[in-house]
């Protein structure tokens, strides 16, 4: 894998379309080899259409296949359990339970519309996206999200964190938490414990040697 590509993606940098023009590969429109589709587990079908998103984090790229996700909220589970010491799916970095898709747009989207009696009811889960310039921390009033050192994933500096929950409003995905007990805020550290506890492996944490190796066989 080139520097370019590796620097540009531990950055957060490149939109997904630039990453997949820079591995130089061309599938069904899209710019990655069959080696790495078949690495993340999904179909360029469905990263067309939205269905999988994958995102640049420290140690390589996270996945997300939404067409596996049953709802069973094992990530944010799993998530808290390693982070807080508590089985709290509240806390989770992960959201699975707040994003369900009854089908249809905007005030459509009710049980009533899209398939099956229930509409689509299909779930997936929300991550971090570890963004670039990340609003969670432009709104914290004590400047406690900071980048880790050797990583640059954001982190929560609980020594400085006083609770207030604006990084929580600030997100457009209103991932940052506050812990209703400590009254400090959580926030997604990339540990990947949400993937290790997925059993239909929605969420899965893709190396930067996986994803070199694969570049170079395809």
């Amino acid at each position: 894998m080139s520097e370019e590509l590796k620097n540009g993606i531990l950055d957060k940098k490149y939109s997904r379309q630039q990453f997949l023009k820079m591995s130089s590969k061309s599938i069904a429109g899209l710019t990655m080899s069959a080696a790495l589709f078949s690495l993340f587990g999904c179909t360029p079908e469905q990263v067309e259409e939205g269905v999988v998103e994958i995102m640049p984090i420290a140690t390589g790229m996270l996945v997300a296949n939404r067409a596996k996700c049953t709802g069973c909220q094992r990530c944010e589970v799993n998530c808290s359990l390693v982070n807080d010491g508590k089985a709290q799916p509240f806390l989770s970095r992960v959201k699975v339970r707040e994003n369900i898709n009854f089908g249809g747009e905007g005030v459509t989207a009710t049980y009533a519309t899209g398939d099956g009696i229930y509409g689509h009811w299909n779930f997936g889960p929300t991550v971090c996206r570890q963004c670039e310039d990340p609003e969670c921390a432009k709104a914290c009033p004590v400047k406690a999200i900071v980048a880790a050192p050797t990583t640059g994933t954001r982190t929560v500096d609980t020594k400085l964190c006083i609770g207030c929950g604006a990084c929580t409003a600030a997100c457009p995905w209103n991932l940052p938490t506050v812990d209703p007990e400590t009254k400090l805020s959580t926030k997604c550290i990339a540990c990947g414990a949400c993937a290790a506890g997925c059993p239909t492996s929605v969420l899965k944490i893709v190396t930067w040697a996986e994803i070199e190796q694969a570049t170079k066989n395809a």
